[in-house]
Order: structure tokens, then C-alpha cells, then sequence
């Protein structure tokens, strides 16, 4: 894989539109309730590290796939993840409880960890711990709340 990742890009696009989706029909979708501002403030930069590393491998800092048919696995693990994402969406998406907030912030930190081993990639890897710390304490405090 080159310096452009095209897969990751497709895996970033899928997350995103269910979010858009969401905050076009209900304007109070992502309010938040927990305004701790630290958390919030690790839980923006570990998104935006790993949707630019989820596209981007910068060189030296990521050493590729590590296995035979580690590209096949990638594929599989991140497009079950995605449909699981895409299907919590659905299903709780009148919903406003702590399966659903757990649900969409569990998955997400998981593809980005997944896909940073997968591609062992240092930066990935790091902004995925970042964001899943941030997200899962905001989603879980924000329906606690």
C-alpha cells in the first residue's frame, strides 16, 4: 500500500454518512450533556488523527501489511465492522439509551485500532487509543446525563 490509502478513505466515507444522515434529520443529535472539555478536546484529536490516518500512511511511520493475505483480512474484519456500524445505526436510530452509545462509539474505535495493528501503523494506532478513550466516556456520559 501506498502513501494513499483508498480502502481506509471508503472505511472513513461509510462512518461519516450515518453521522450526516443523523444530524440533518435531528438537529439535537450530538448535543452534548458532558462538557468536560478536556475529554472533548482528546476525543476531536483522536478523531481527526485517525480519519487522516486511516487515509494517509505517512512514510516511516507505518510498515504495511504484516502477513500472507493480511490485505484479505483487512477487508473482511473493517467491512463486518462497517455493516455492524451501519446496522447499529438503524436499529437504534430512534433509540436514545446506552447499548445505542456504546454500540456507535465501540465499533468505530475498534476499526481504527483493527486497521492500525493491521497496517502497523504508529500513528493510527496512537490517535485510535485518543479517540476511544474521548468517545466512549463522551457517548456513555452524554445518555448517563
Amino acid at each position: 500500500m501506498n502513501w494513499f490509502n483508498y480502502y481506509g478513505l471508503i472505511a472513513v466515507v461509510i462512518l461519516l454518512i450515518p453521522n450526516i444522515i443523523a444530524a440533518i434529520c435531528d438537529k439535537s443529535a450530538f448535543s452534548n450533556k458532558y462538557n468536560n472539555k478536556a475529554m472533548l478536546m482528546i476525543e476531536q484529536i483522536g478523531r481527526y488523527g485517525c480519519m487522516a490516518f486511516m487515509v494517509f500512511n505517512i512514510p516511516y511511520t507505518y510498515f504495511n501489511f504484516w502477513f500472507n493475505h493480511a490485505l484479505t483480512v483487512y477487508l473482511i474484519i473493517n467491512g463486518l465492522l462497517l455493516i455492524l456500524y451501519v446496522f447499529g445505526w438503524i436499529v437504534f436510530r430512534k433509540k436514545k439509551n446506552t447499548i445505542k452509545a456504546l454500540w456507535l462509539s465501540i465499533i468505530p474505535t475498534t476499526l481504527f485500532v483493527f486497521s492500525g495493528i493491521m497496517l502497523l501503523s504508529v500513528p493510527l494506532m496512537s490517535f485510535a487509543v485518543i479517540f476511544g478513550i474521548g468517545h466512549i466516556t463522551i457517548s456513555y456520559r452524554n445518555v448517563m446525563l
